[in-house]
């Protein structure tokens, strides 16, 4: 059976979430009230109204309740401005009760009926106590939560050594898993400072590129396998990936030389395999 799905965005995410419309007219842009596991909050309309197998949802739908009127979204602004000036005095807190914990963010759902503290931490932290406390201070629904360094960086934010914004801060690469068998495909340095972000952890951007290596690796020869150019059989030395272009070793009783072709002149003689 076809059901009706909106996706939306919460504040500061990444993500886009499904949603049921009702019977709302809902335009991309909108912003609208939606029922969550931890109550209601203000997201807004990504993508068209479409028609869904049910059976593909990961999860029943929760509801779109109401389009969020002037008077809502003004409030949730100044409630989200409110959370974020918490973040100094939380920090203090944090370090009166001598937790191993760094505070990142402080967040709150539109109508402030609950502060999300998002935190670092090398190991398992007790927070029991300092929810207490900060409840008791706040008045409201507290809710630590413990994140990891890709996280921490979506949040605060920085310039990679490329010179442009976090992909993680632009929504790129969240949830892809990169390795170094990645950054080898692409002739990386493994030196990991030419290839870690400002979360110490491997560039986002190594994951997002490697498909398209992947796909020319499968074309190109491999280093030291043998080939026919139009100057004769020579050994590769290097693969330019991006260029396709073959470095090729001639040697003689005398002398060696390398030169370069495009792939479209290369005979792969021996594939290596």
């Amino acid at each position: 059976m076809q059901v009706k799905v909106v996706n939306a965005k919460f504040r500061n995410g990444v993500h886009s979430y499904s949603f049921s419309p009702r019977n709302l007219d809902l335009k991309i842009g909108d912003y609208v009230i939606v029922e969550t596991e931890k109550g209601r909050d203000i997201v807004r309309i990504t993508s068209a109204i479409t028609l869904v197998e049910e059976d593909t949802l990961p999860e029943p739908l929760k509801d779109v309740v109401k389009i969020a009127d002037e008077r809502e979204i003004k409030q949730a602004q100044e409630n989200y401005k409110k959370a974020e000036d918490l973040l100094d005095e939380v920090k203090q807190i944090v370090k009166g009760e001598n937790l191993e914990m760094k505070v990142i963010s402080v967040e709150c759902n539109y109508d402030f009926s609950r502060l999300t503290i998002n935190f670092t931490a090398d190991n398992r932290v007790d927070f029991r106590e300092l929810v207490k406390k900060l409840a008791e201070r706040y008045k409201i629904r507290i809710e630590l939560r413990q994140i990891g360094p890709r996280d921490a960086t979506r949040i605060l934010g920085g310039f990679g050594i490329c010179g442009k914004e976090c992909c993680c801060k632009q929504g790129f690469g969240v949830n892809d898993h990169v390795s170094i068998k990645m950054a080898k495909n692409q002739n990386l340095s493994l030196n990991p400072t030419n290839i870690s972000g400002l979360c110490g952890k491997l560039l986002c951007c190594i994951a997002y590129e490697n498909p398209y290596y992947e796909e020319v690796l499968k074309i190109m020869p491999k280093v030291n396998s043998k080939v026919k150019t139009p100057d004769g059989e020579g050994v590769v030395m290097y693969n330019d990936l991006l260029k396709q272009v073959v470095s090729v070793k001639f040697s003689s009783e005398n002398e060696s030389e390398i030169k370069e072709y495009p792939l479209s002149d290369i005979n792969k003689e021996d594939k290596g395999e």
